[in-house]
Order: structure tokens, then C-alpha cells, then sequence
């Protein structure tokens, strides 16, 4: 076998036919999780996010892109700053949360940043950004930010991976 000797399943062409077994393949990279929050003039909106990643220390950078088919598209693409919270383990109802409607903050203790952001209670790191650029990404649009400000706590990271929620096994 010429993978070390692991059989891999049949190899796919990206396209209509072979969608779900390319996110089934994403699904096997573990990610940590995230809420990206903004202001809108309705309220504030949050979202869960895993497509987050650093960019750059100097200077400050990092990206994060959402689905051009959410509801919340919108508030997100059109942000001139927001907040990307990177959750801890102990953080999934809030993951659930903003995984399932944007506009649900009943009960969610969060304070408004000085540039209006609602931020977040609890986060493992939080990262307060101006939007820098927007560039279209298939059905996605990667936004990158500026980091203005940033906090961190110890703790273990809610990881996503095959579908699934979780955490570290062992450590």
C-alpha cells in the first residue's frame, strides 16, 4: 500500500457527486471553536465559526470566513470591527447557541467593547479586530482582521472534528 500501509478509501474528484465525502474529509482536521460577534443596528449578532486562523504577528492579523449562504452573511461581511472568542471546553452551550440562531443573547452575560462589539464572558482568547480586507472565497468570503486588542485564561480548547464536538483525550 502506498500510504505506510494504511488503506485510504477511493480517490475523489471535488464536485456535486462527491460534496459530502470532501466535508467528511475537512471533518478529519480537529479545530478548535470559535464565535465571531459583531454589532448591527438591530442588535447584536453572533455566529459559531471554525474556519479561524492566525495570519500574521506584525502586524496583528488573523482571518476567519463565513458562508455566503448563512442568514448572517451579511452582518459579518459588512462589520468594520468584530470580536472572535475561541471557546474553552467547558463553553459548548454557547457553541450551540450561535451555531443555531445569531440574534439569541437572552441570558448571555456580554459587555459592548468600546468600538460597540459585544463581547463575550469566559473565552480562552478573545481577539478584538477592524475588518483589514474581505476576499471572495468560493462560498465562503475570508475576512482578515486587524487585532486592536486581545485577552487569554488558561484552560482546554472545545475542539470540533467528524461532526463532532469535544476535547483532548489524555495530556
Amino acid at each position: 500500500m502506498p500510504d505506510g500501509g494504511i488503506a485510504m478509501t477511493e480517490i475523489l474528484i471535488p464536485g456535486p457527486d462527491a460534496q459530502r465525502a470532501l466535508r467528511d474529509a475537512f471533518g478529519r482536521f480537529a479545530t478548535g471553536v470559535t464565535v465571531v460577534t459583531v454589532a448591527t443596528a438591530a442588535g447584536p449578532v453572533g455566529i459559531t465559526a471554525n474556519s479561524f486562523a492566525s495570519v500574521s504577528l506584525d502586524p496583528p492579523l488573523l482571518l476567519w470566513a463565513p458562508a455566503r449562504a448563512s442568514r448572517r452573511f451579511a452582518a459579518f461581511h459588512d462589520a468594520e470591527d468584530f470580536a472572535v472568542h475561541v471557546l474553552g471546553a467547558d463553553q459548548s452551550e454557547l457553541c450551540r447557541r450561535f451555531a443555531a440562531a445569531g440574534d439569541d443573547w437572552e441570558g448571555v452575560g456580554h459587555r459592548r467593547s468600546d468600538r460597540g462589539v459585544p463581547l463575550l464572558p469566559g473565552a480562552l482568547a478573545r481577539f478584538e479586530c477592524a475588518t483589514e480586507a474581505r476576499h471572495p472565497a468560493g462560498d465562503h468570503v475570508v475576512i482578515i482582521g486587524r487585532i486592536l486588542r486581545f485577552s487569554q485564561r488558561p484552560g482546554a480548547p472545545l475542539l470540533f472534528a467528524g461532526g463532532r464536538y469535544g476535547g483532548f483525550a489524555g495530556g
